[in-house]
């Protein structure tokens, strides 16, 4: 600043010119430097304006107590479908609210803690419903979300939505949550895991599936209950409540976020298939388990829930992780999915093929329509040749040793008797128990946004034939899964 105040003032009358433009270069080239070093430090300038409360605001996890539930019901089926909620919620840390269409007799109306509180939705007669064979519930179930906001509950990130018999994994969905800014406006989900659900006007590739659950951040949830009414108005025509949702949100401009954990299950029968091949991502919801077998052997539906939201209780993370290895002495592939069931193949099975959903499960409808067997992610049918089928061990039990700074989760897998092959070797067919060890699966937000499948080992051969012992790590930088020659 001293060159230019120089080149300013009436002594510049009697400087040579040479030295005039050398003096006034140099002020340019000053001022450029002090541009530039404030648009390079331009980070550090806006952080000035970050008060103590923003600086905590960015660092404070988001945890179970900044969610809200609404969860919808009817006063016909919230007697049964209650024991699926009681199975995953914890009144201790939990808030929101189950909506009817009015309150239950008193004999089902219990005050169990164990339960989230009961609300009467409000009247929606007002309201036009025009789809043919529907239910005008679907009205009052879009509702949920407007009633749930009202609540006007402090201290929120996200509005959380689902069925009374959607099973929600409370810590890996809030894990999920983390990853995203409530301050801004996302809509989270996930689509039917069947073509034809997804694939009409009533629906949308682009729609989360309330059954399913889906998430709705603080900030545009507040927005979406100023309007919905007005949308509801809109959209007399539609089926379901998921459709009336996501037309309000496709007029308010905001997409789907899509999340893979969360499961619609669209289908029926046995949904081993999905649980054993799930996708690389947290386990956060199940739904429609009522219509599908239990997912373990000789348990009744809520007994096999309840099994696996223990051994999600020991890792969330974890739970149906797929993790795949070889056992290159004996020539055998064995594909994890943690905390459900163990397989071993007899030979090599590419990674690749064992990714695969295999297709054991039923088609939604029971119309007989050209696509209602295709679904949205890549199936295996089930070999029809039993000896190529893999054995299968199902979770029998969990335990963790407390004894070290880092603690390892053993789970123990038990065959449950059932093969039809003659000509499965014999030491598979000694197998009586594989035991899995495992240390607890914590990830930071941006591991989750770029996750690695972990790798495994089969542990030395014990003196007990009837045993296998199998260790879960991470993989090494460079590591490979497939059979070594």
């Amino acid at each position: 600043m001293v060159v230019c105040q120089l080149i300013s003032g009436s002594k510049t009358q009697t400087l040579a010119p040479l030295k005039i433009i050398f003096l006034a270069s140099s002020c340019l080239s000053l001022v450029y430097l002090f541009v530039s070093v404030l648009v390079t430090q331009a980070p550090i300038f806006d952080n000035i304006w970050l008060t103590k409360s923003d600086y905590a605001d960015i660092s404070f996890e988001t945890t179970i107590n900044h969610v809200v539930f609404g969860i919808a019901s009817a006063s016909k089926s919230w007697e049964k479908r209650k024991e699926y909620v009681r199975l995953w919620w914890k009144p201790e840390q939990m808030r929101g609210c189950v909506f009817l269409d009015a309150m239950p007799p008193l004999q089902q109306n219990d005050a169990n803690a164990s339960l989230p509180h009961v609300c009467v939705s409000e009247d929606t007669s007002r309201f036009r419903y025009s789809f043919r064979g529907g239910d005008r519930s679907a009205i009052r179930v879009a509702r949920v979300l407007m009633e749930t906001v009202n609540l006007n509950h402090t201290n929120v990130r996200w509005f959380v939505f689902g069925d009374d018999d959607t099973v929600f994994f409370a810590e890996n969905l809030v894990k999920t949550l983390s990853k995203y800014d409530h301050k801004l406006w996302y809509y989270i989900g996930s689509i039917s895991e069947t073509f034809i659900q997804n694939d009409n006007d009533l629906s949308s590739f682009e729609m989360a599936y309330g059954g399913g659950g889906f998430a709705v951040s603080y900030s545009l949830a507040k927005v979406l209950a100023k309007v919905l009414d007005s949308c509801l108005d809109r959209y007399p025509h539609l089926y379901g409540s998921d459709a009336r949702i996501y037309s309000c949100l496709a007029e308010l401009g905001v997409a789907l976020t899509h999340e893979v954990g969360f499961h619609q299950v669209d289908l029926r029968g046995n949904l081993f298939g999905l649980l054993a091949s799930h996708p690389l991502a947290p386990l956060i919801s199940l739904h429609h388990l009522d219509k599908a077998d239990p997912i373990f052997p000789k348990k009744t539906r809520h007994q096999a829930v309840a099994h696996l939201l223990k051994a999600a209780a020991l890792d969330p993370l974890r739970v149906v992780q797929q993790t795949i290895c070889y056992d290159h002495m004996f020539s055998r592939t064995i594909s994890i999915s943690w905390g459900h069931a163990v397989q071993i193949f007899e030979g090599n099975v590419l990674v690749r093929d064992l990714l695969q959903v295999r297709n054991t499960f039923k088609q939604w409808r029971k119309e007989n329509m050209s696509n209602t067997d295709l679904y949205m992610f890549n199936t295996r049918q089930v070999d029809s040749d039993p000896c190529k089928r893999p054995t299968i061990f199902f979770l029998d039990s969990l335990s963790k040793n407390l004894n070290t700074n880092d603690p390892v989760i053993k789970s123990i897998y038990k065959s449950n008797g059932v093969g039809n092959c003659l000509e499965t070797k014999d030491l598979t067919k000694k197998l009586q128990e594989i035991r899995v060890f495992a240390h607890r699966l914590d990830l930071h937000i941006k591991q989750l946004e770029a996750r690695r499948r972990q790798c495994c080992d089969v542990l030395p051969f014990s003196s007990d034939d009837k045993v296998l012992n199998i260790a879960i790590r991470e993989c090494g930088e460079d590591e490979l899964a497939y059979m070594h020659q």
